[in-house]
């Protein structure tokens, strides 16, 4: 078996149908927003920007077409 075989490498791998769907992307930015606004509340501003940043990156793949 060769190396990169079964981690989603290759022509059959991880994004080739087209990426993730819309939908998929919509609950992550929504679990992200939630787990953000969680970190918040506990005052944990160190996690709670990298979370932010994350539903930043996913609101921008579904609203402004980033990675198409």
């Amino acid at each position: 078996m060769a190396r990169w075989q079964g981690w989603g490498a290759g022509p059959a791998g991880a994004g080739s149908t087209g990426g993730p769907s819309r939908a998929f992307l919509g609950a992550m930015l929504v679990g992200c927003a939630i787990v953000t606004g969680v970190l918040v509340k506990d005052a944990r501003y160190g996690g709670a920007a990298i979370t932010g940043l994350v539903t930043m990156y996913f609101a921008l793949r579904i609203f402004a077409g980033l990675g198409r």
